[in-house]
């Protein structure tokens, strides 16, 4: 590689870093995950292993990451599957989010086996 392609390579690199520090925003929902820890079924260790959970779960991921119109938060809920009952855990940027995200999981696992303990936390 050229030395002017290292020095570009080097310069967009440092352009994201500063950008990212000056934000202010933290690039996780760690504090909202450590709040939602205690939640009966809302976390990935209670994930089983059981073929048709895993396959629900896999399809609702597929549909929520589909739909470019959600924020990164979105395609970053937690989705758990228990015999066959679905809880939507962590941090959506709007209502609307939260709205299309469970319609989604209820047009997999159907309406009565979402459990919706997502959270909307607008972009500042």
């Amino acid at each position: 590689m050229s030395k002017i392609h290292w020095l570009g390579c080097a310069a967009v690199l440092g352009c994201g870093l500063a950008l990212a520090q000056q934000s202010g925003t933290a690039p996780d929902n760690t504090r909202t995950n450590q709040q939602n820890a205690g939640t009966a079924t809302g976390n990935a260790d209670n994930q089983r292993q059981d073929t048709s959970d895993i396959k629900l779960t896999q399809e609702i991921r597929k549909s929520v990451i589909a739909d470019k119109s959600l924020s990164t938060y979105a395609h970053n809920v937690k989705i758990i599957s228990v015999n066959g009952t679905v809880t939507l855990n962590g941090v959506v940027r709007s209502e609307q989010e939260k709205q299309e995200v469970e319609m989604k999981a209820a047009q997999v696992a159907g309406k009565d086996h979402v459990v919706d303990d997502l959270k909307v936390q607008p972009a500042r």
